[in-house]
């Protein structure tokens, strides 16, 4: 989901085509919002003002799963199957790169720093609750207003097949808005590149794909091609081919800003992950995400190109 702040909508609005674009770049790489630009829908009884300690859940698009191939016998549901108190503990560390250039100007690099989150997580009745740790960053100063967050709750809920159908999020209030982005953009990465089960019995050698609408700046359509290659009991490998590809070729800019045609959209990823059934999040792993995208403005002739890549990284 990408949201832009009051300021950029400001700069957006009364920029010239160049700015603009620039504004958007920087929107179009970030998937996290700000914890006070996150509001919970409500009925207009309910409403009251924001404060920044409460939680907020956020919906994950739904998946459709497709066997390609069963693989060998013996084949077998894939179905995590969690005892209610069972504790994990696990790192997630996220790295994003972001290059840039207008038209045939000199790139330049907007990648956020990386971000590293210690997490404890509890399985529940009503889903998975998650502990971070001490949250850290490759830049100092976010890495100092991480120190806030540590101790915050997150958490998400799944379906029957293992596919993450809502992620909430509920930082400590004196968490700084810089650090609830980072945080929630490095949840938002890890939930999209996570992975579901097929309904149907599977063996070793299986193939089978995984349909769903991402919510970015642009809608994309993604398509993950999941291989089963390793089992071991309850302990599965699983190499993952990611593709996403936009899901029309004009982009509806937020706060009515207007249009850019999108010329070029290219991304692919792979990687693999281990994941015990016994456990809601991956043991250990990465999937890593990259390409580029050209978009122009219909008002001018100007285009902007970007190379990016996301990688997504499990392990202790």
């Amino acid at each position: 989901m990408t949201v832009l702040s009051s300021h950029s909508r400001t700069a957006v609005r009364s920029a010239r085509p160049g700015v603009l674009l620039m504004v958007l770049a920087v929107a179009l790489s970030t998937m996290g919002v700000g914890c006070s630009d996150v509001t919970e829908t409500r009925s207009e009884a309910e409403i009251e003002p924001p404060t920044l300690d409460k939680e907020v859940t956020m919906p994950i698009a739904a998946v459709v799963t497709t066997v390609v191939k069963p693989g060998a016998q013996p084949h077998e549901l894939l179905r995590r199957s969690f005892a209610v108190g069972n504790a994990q503990q696990v790192t997630l560390h996220t790295v994003h790169h972001i290059e840039q250039q207008m038209n045939d100007q000199v790139p330049h690099d907007f990648s956020p720093p990386t971000v590293t989150i210690p997490l404890t997580a509890q399985t529940g009745r009503d889903g998975v609750d998650l502990t971070l740790g001490n949250p850290t960053s490759s830049d100092p100063r976010l890495a100092e207003q991480l120190q806030s967050a540590d101790g915050s709750h997150a958490g998400f809920e799944m379906s029957d097949v293992g596919a993450i159908t809502s992620l909430r999020m509920a930082p400590k209030p004196e968490t700084p808005d810089a650090a609830c982005a980072a945080l929630e953009q490095a949840f938002y990465q890890a939930v999209y590149q996570s992975i579901a089960f097929p309904v149907d019995p599977v063996g070793v050698g299986a193939v089978w794909t995984v349909h769903q609408q991402v919510t970015s700046g642009v809608p994309l359509d993604q398509v993950t091609t999941a291989t089963l290659t390793k089992r071991e009991g309850d302990l599965l490998t699983i190499q993952l081919d990611v593709t996403q590809t936009p899901k029309a070729k004009v982009w509806s800019l937020p706060s009515n800003a207007g249009n850019l045609d999108i010329v070029d959209y290219a991304m692919h990823g792979t990687g693999t992950i281990t994941v015990d059934l016994g456990l809601p999040l991956p043991v250990s792993g990465s999937v890593t995400v990259a390409g580029r995208q050209s978009y122009r403005d219909p008002h001018s002739a100007i285009l902007l190109h970007q190379n990016i890549s996301t990688q997504v990284q499990w392990g202790r």
